[in-house]
Formats: C-alpha cells, structure tokens, sequence
C-alpha cells in the first residue's frame, strides 16, 4: 500500500509583523487577516520560509511537545499566516505574487485602503465635521514664509478659452433630467482616454501617446462607462476601446440605485447621466518599472485623467463630478475585475446642468473623499 506523502507548510509571502502600541500584530495583507500573537509565532513563520513538513519542525525545536507545535501549526494556518500543501491557495495570491518587486509596500497599501467603511448619513456626517472644526480648528491649505524677500506677481489673465474652463471647472451634485449626447460622450472619451497616435520603439514595441502623460508610457489606466441617461445609447455597463474609439457592451441596464450602491451611497450622483470607472491594470507599468514606488505613478495617472475629463466636460458645458468614495469590491465585481491584476482606482461622472445650483451641503460633499 502506497504511503500519503505527509502535508507540507509554508509561510504566506504577503506577511508584514508590526507594533500597535504594546501589542505585536501579524498580517496577511491578502487575506486581511490580523491577529495577536507572541515573538515566537516569529520564528515558526521564520522556519517555514520553504515547503516544509511538520516532521521537519519537530526536529528543528525538540524542545517544545510535538502537541504544542501541531497547536500552533494549525493556528498559523487557520489565520492565513500559513499556507498548507493540502489547502487551496487564498484567491487573489497569484495575481499578488506577480507583484513581487512591489511588495509588501505597494501591495499593503493597495489592499489594505479598499472597501473602507462610509458614512450614509451625510447631514450627521456634516454635524461631526462641525464638531471636528469647533475642537480643532481645519488646516490652511496655504504655506507661506512670512520672513522670506516677497515678490509680487503679475496678477493671471484670466481672459482666453482655456483660463474660462480652469475658473468653471467644479465638482456638481445636482443634474437636470436631460440626457447626455452619444456626440458629447464620445468626445469626451476620446480627448480623454483615447489614443491620439502611436510612436514605435526600435526593438521594444509600439506604445500609445493620449492627451495625459504617463510613466514610460505604459497608460495602465483602462475606462468603464455605466451609461444611465446617454441618448442613442441603451443603458448598461460598457468598455471603452481606447484603440479604436469604440464602446465595447458588458452588460444591459443601468439605475439611479445601481450608481448610489456603487458610489457608497452618494444620493446627489444618482440623477447624473453616467460613470466612468477608471481601473488600473497594473502589469503595464510593472513591467518597465519592478518596484514600489512606481504604484505612486499609477494613481497620480489616474488624477491626470481625471482633471482631463472634468476640463474637457466643463468646457463642453457638461456638469462633472470625481470621487474617491465607492464600493471597491462592489465595483469590482460589477467590472468583473479581480482587484489585484485589474483595480478600480477613481470614479468619475456626468451629467447635464441643473437649472439651479446645489445647497451648502451637496456643495460640501458631506465630508465625501475626492
């Protein structure tokens, strides 16, 4: 009779140990799992940095029962911290060892920032933000050097096209019930996210020049558009080709309520005529750039291309809107992205103007990050 092999253990490679005051807190950044545990869970992680048995534990401490090896073996693998031969991988572990020369920092930072909690009550959400600025008054968001020579400036021309668009562009909660041409929308997309021209490199390959620089011109930024209220276009999920200037349909139907659940419930961006989820496909830029700090360059892209979304659709008198605020894992899922290989990372929207503006506290955005 052929003998099992016996079951084999390593240590998960997305770990990071830190203090929270007197506490020592272990972490699988994958998993999101956090526990308490003493210095010698340490070592034990530290002796599984390779496959390896519990036979071959048992040799390596006799100084501790084989009872409270095996303990401690199954609670390192109950957390997470320990990958067992005889388990399935953790979902989302290969796409993040791809992530290799990014992490644990690029990687921590990226998973550990999704899916946070927001408040849906935004006038309670106002009050405490009273509260807040009564006890501890708000930061400038100025720096000046008072004993510094000072230099007066020419005051700017504020008189052109482009300088109208700069002192127009806001952030809207309030939409009128008119829709959004397909014309407008297509502009739109295209100055925006569209590829304007391609420049060949000798013996590397072709890259793609848009209207938003990016790092190496690896543009990992990709644009889904959920269309609500676009005339010519039936409501529903799209990708926008940015090739061939083209919308390429995910999926039928778009609501009020599907952009308020995706937008953790931000009610004042139901009534916009549609969304643009600005995803990340993070392969592009790590190719060319293998380590952490080149995730910086990701999400600063991802501003470029929000600022040239929300300058080209006020200059075409659209009523635009960014956010920070929504629902990663929703999102995700609605994309049918997997959050690690392909993130979403902004979202940002339109619609029509409003007769009227919004009040102070739509205004305010109810404390909402942007």
């Amino acid at each position: 009779m052929k003998q099992s092999r016996p079951t084999r253990y390593k240590r998960s490679p997305f770990l990071i140990i830190y203090w929270r005051e007197r506490i020592l807190v272990f972490e699988n950044f994958l998993t999101g799992r956090r526990v308490i545990a003493e210095p010698f869970a340490a070592s034990l992680l530290h002796f599984f940095g390779r496959w390896k048995s519990f036979k071959a534990l048992r040799a390596a401490m006799p100084q501790y029962s084989p009872a409270s090896l095996e303990r401690a073996l199954k609670q390192l693998v109950r957390c997470s911290l320990l990958l067992s031969a005889d388990r399935a991988l953790p979902q989302g572990h290969a796409a993040l060892e791809a992530w290799s020369g990014w992490n644990p920092a690029a990687g921590f930072f990226h998973l550990a920032t999704k899916d946070v909690p927001f408040a849906d009550d935004d006038e309670g959400e106002y009050r405490s933000l009273v509260r807040l600025a009564k006890s501890k008054p708000i930061p400038l968001p100025i720096k000046r050097y008072r004993n510094a020579k000072q230099i007066p400036l020419p005051s700017p021309s504020v008189d052109g096209e482009f300088a109208r668009v700069l002192l127009q562009r806001r952030t809207w909660r309030m939409f009128s019930a008119e829709p959004v041409s397909l014309l407008a929308l297509g502009n739109l997309l295209g100055l925006t996210f569209g590829v304007r021209y391609w420049v060949k490199l000798p013996k590397i390959g072709s890259v793609a020049i848009k209207t938003s620089p990016s790092g190496g011109s690896m543009h990992p930024i990709e644009a889904y558009v959920l269309a609500r209220n676009v005339s010519g276009l039936a409501a529903g999920l799209y990708h926008y080709s940015a090739a061939d200037h083209r919308l390429e349909l995910l999926r039928t139907g778009a609501t009020s309520g599907d952009i308020i659940r995706l937008l953790a419930k931000q009610r004042w961006y139901g009534s916009s005529a549609f969304l643009v989820f600005l995803t990340a496909v993070f392969e592009r830029t790590r190719w060319k750039y293998d380590y952490a700090r080149a995730y910086r360059a990701v999400l600063i892209e991802a501003g470029h291309l929000c600022q040239t979304f929300c300058l080209t659709a006020t200059s075409m008198g659209l009523a635009p809107f960014c956010t920070m605020a929504f629902a990663d894992s929703k999102v995700e899922k609605v994309l049918g992205t997997d959050g690690i290989s392909e993130s979403a990372l902004y979202v940002a929207g339109a619609g029509t103007r409003p007769q009227t503006g919004g009040k102070l506290a739509n205004i305010l955005g109810a404390g909402k990050v942007e």
